[in-house]
């Protein structure tokens, strides 16, 4: 056992060397695509080295997707990783919101990459294990107009973004399942025909199929880590082994019990005959000679075999020289007349006339759809009713197609279905039965036999049904839905004609109006926090100055001053002292010099009463006041000809700056915002960029669940109908072997093929796994 756990921990962080993908284990996502052969919209350029070509993305008309071969043959290899490295050079433009790349099927992204200028932000889309849509998003800006290596790195529940080859953010996330269904897309620089159009440069776009992949895009950085598959593989094995050991002491002591009961077992004696062994005590016939086997009590044991011919006795010498006499029985006395008794050709002793051959045996080869006959001087096979004979002794029998053949009595309304010897008849669609050989029609609305929607009129038709909504409701009428004019907005759900019911956070007739929680004066924040409004939401953020000691209160009371002094996040010139106040500082002029009242900012010298624009935003304005700078963004006035509608998109009257809808039917203006499927949405300048919702931190919860219609997470007391837990690894399970499991661990429930179990911090849930159905 030592020797098995030693081999394991060295096979286990084997996998840990090496610093390179082999050519089977990388896919080049640009060289698969064939990209400037045969895609408008892309352009090769000049890249970031010129060991490889880069492309420039450039306009909103391209459709950079894979072929259905293409795609499929790049998803065989991802589907079912856990560990997977996706590697780019790009150089994005300033301002654009784009996806990267996507792989996705219908509505479902299971692996996208997005990059948001107006958030800054990195996105990672995917689907978990559970089937649940996930976002990882990482604050960072992309979208600068310069060159980036970028690698995100997947291995199981742990996720590492690197940037320019510098480890920006490793996390400890829900798993990625890549279990992605046929008939799955790939795209590249864009999401979909219609949306998330990526505009710059890319270079080097791969897919390295094993973790810590950077490496081969970074030689210089060094793997000194397991990753977290690694140790989840590893304990994967430890209870795998655990199990197998479970099952092999059990068989063991059932093979130890089965030991000791052959300690009183004796050597069995037999005779041998003509080839043939006879165990002690066995009679049999020989022609028609009786034999039995017999063994001398002397020992050694020494065996023989006693002959007798009827009617005879016959004295054979054994093997000792002893001479045994046999009794042959005579012929079986017969309970009929002399005249009724018969001889057989291959029998010693008459038998009486109808004898049951059968019975002695006969019927033994009657085999498949056969059974055995009886007649006058023996036994024979007959197919059974409904079968005909496959060969001459009818010991094999095939079905006999009634239908196919008109052998049937199916009358009007039926269709006739062949059966094992036999046919049924089956009523047509909409007909009841009368006899096992009609039918009749009936009215499937009146009896109730129908499948229309509650919400539906039924109509009874010749051999069956159909259905119609109501008036108010929409559907095929199996299914009937309430008809809402204009639609529920913001995720509302329309409950009947022209009635929205909607989520938390929003109101109106059209759940059009978010409700503002601080305007409203629903809540009441600290002073050192101010309350933020949200789309169906709000949540208390710490004011200038403040910053949150990591306690995460609802109402703000978590915020703390931050000293700027201290920190050295301050302007003050070199001739002023800074000096710490609760949510701000002064620059204070020492007793007896003249200050200038002189900004750092940026690193650079700004005068005092002194304005500004950012070089990173333009539509931001600062001033340089006694050595504090105050920065504020650009107030918009729609009504004047001249305001810069890049600064306020709500500003811009164009066609060309409106966007769509994901659902095509409704247009947005530039700078209009909504929420749809959990995530806040804006449209800039005819581009639009989602991302998810903002969720107040859920304190002191082990395990929490999202509501069905909801977006944020909410505590429950139920581990089983928790979406996410705190994984403790010290609260272990015993499953149904007494084996224990780590929490997070799943297995499939002995005896069973489809249902799936979990621990969850010391509580075993089991479900069925709908996937195995």
């Amino acid at each position: 056992m030592d020797l098995l756990k030693v081999s394991l921990v060295l096979g286990t962080f084997g996998i840990w060397s090496g610093s390179g993908a082999e050519p089977a284990q990388r896919v080049d996502v640009l060289e698969e695509l064939k990209l400037g052969e045969s895609f408008s919209g892309v352009l090769q350029v000049r890249g970031f080295h010129n060991q490889s070509r880069a492309f420039l993305f450039q306009d909103s008309w391209r459709n950079v997707r894979a072929s259905a071969a293409v795609a499929e043959g790049l998803l065989q290899k991802l589907r079912g990783r856990i560990e997977f490295t996706l590697l780019l050079t790009l150089k994005q433009e300033r301002l654009n919101s784009g996806v990267i790349l996507s792989i996705h099927h219908s509505e479902q992204r299971f692996l996208e990459l997005e990059s948001s200028a107006p958030r800054n932000e990195i996105r990672l889309h995917y689907h978990t294990q559970d089937q649940r849509p996930h976002t990882e998003v990482f604050p960072y800006r992309l979208a600068d107009d310069r060159w980036h290596k970028i690698s995100v790195g997947v291995s199981s529940s742990h996720i590492v973004l690197h940037v320019d080859c510098s480890r920006i953010y490793e996390r400890v996330v829900d798993t990625p399942a890549m279990d992605i269904p046929a008939l799955s897309s790939v795209w590249l620089g864009q999401r979909n025909a219609a949306h998330g159009f990526y505009k710059g440069i890319m270079q080097d776009v791969q897919l390295v199929l094993m973790p810590q992949g950077h490496i081969s895009q970074c030689p210089d950085l060094n793997r000194t880590c397991p990753t977290c598959n690694d140790f989840h593989g590893l304990v994967q094995k430890i209870m795998e082994l655990q199990d197998l050991l479970a099952k092999t002491s059990s068989k063991l002591a059932r093979a130890e019990e089965k030991m000791k009961s052959l300690d009183g077992c004796y050597c069995e004696k037999t005779c041998s005959l003509d080839g043939e062994v006879y165990r002690e005590g066995d009679a049999w016939i020989d022609g028609c000679r009786n034999c039995t086997c017999s063994v001398s009590p002397v020992p050694p044991p020494i065996f023989f075999v006693i002959f007798s011919i009827l009617e005879e006795k016959i004295l054979i010498h054994t093997l000792e020289h002893s001479m045994n006499k046999v009794d042959d029985p005579p012929c079986p006395e017969l309970n009929c007349p002399e005249l009724e008794q018969i001889s057989l050709t291959d029998r010693c002793c008459k038998v009486c006339r109808g004898h049951d051959f059968c019975a002695e045996g006969s019927s033994q080869i009657c085999v498949e759809n056969s059974e055995c006959v009886n007649l006058e001087a023996g036994a024979c096979c007959s197919c059974k009713d409904g079968f005909r004979s496959l060969r001459d002794d009818s010991a094999y029998c095939q079905d006999i197609d009634e239908c196919a053949e008109g052998k049937h009595y199916c009358r009007e309304n039926t269709v006739c279905v062949n059966t094992p010897g036999s046919f049924m008849c089956i009523c047509h669609t909409g007909y009841i039965r009368i006899d096992d050989y009609s039918c009749t029609e009936h009215d499937e609305c009146v009896t109730g036999q129908h499948d229309c929607d509650e919400n539906a009129l039924c109509f009874n038709t010749v051999g069956g049904h159909s259905c119609s909504c109501k008036p108010g409701f929409v559907g095929n009428g199996t299914v009937c839905r309430a008809l809402c004019d204009g639609l529920c907005q913001n995720g509302g759900s329309c409950i009947s004609p022209d009635t929205c019911i909607c989520q938390q956070g929003f109101t109106g007739k059209r759940c059009e109006t978010d409700i503002d929680e601080c305007l409203d004066g629903f809540v009441e924040c600290d002073s050192r926090a101010t309350c933020v409004n949200l789309p169906g939401w709000y949540h208390c953020e710490c004011r200038d100055g403040y910053h949150d000691n990591g306690m995460f209160s609802a109402n703000g009371e978590s915020c703390e001053d931050i000293d700027e002094c201290e920190m050295e996040r301050h302007s003050c010139a070199n001739d002023t002292v800074c000096f710490n106040m609760d949510g701000s500082y002064d620059c204070r002029c020492p007793h007896g010099k003249n200050c200038s009242g002189d900004c750092v900012h940026d690193n650079k010298v700004k005068h005092n009463s002194q304005i500004w624009v950012l070089d990173s935003d333009r539509c931001s304005v600062c001033s340089c006041q006694n050595g504090l700078v105050m920065c504020r963004r650009m107030v918009c006035d729609c009504d004047n000809p001249t305001a810069d509608l890049f600064c306020c998109p709500e500003c811009d009257p164009r066609i060309s700056s409106q966007c769509l809808h994901q659902n095509g039917v409704l247009t947005y203006s530039s700078g209009d915002s909504w929420v749809e499927n959990c995530q806040q949405c804006q449209c800039l300048r005819g581009e639009v960029d989602c991302w998810p919702i903002s969720c107040p931190p859920v304190q002191d919860c082990e395990f929490t669940a999202i509501p069905e219609g909801e977006c944020c997470p909410r505590c429950v007391t139920n581990p089983c109908q928790a979406n996410t837990i705190s994984n403790d690894i010290t609260k272990t399970c015993t499953d149904e072997h007494g084996i224990s499991r780590f929490s997070g661990s799943t297995w499939t429930k002995h005896g069973t093929e489809c249902i799936l179990c979990q621990c969850k911090n010391g509580h075993v849930c089991c479900s069925v796994d709908p996937l195995c159905l």
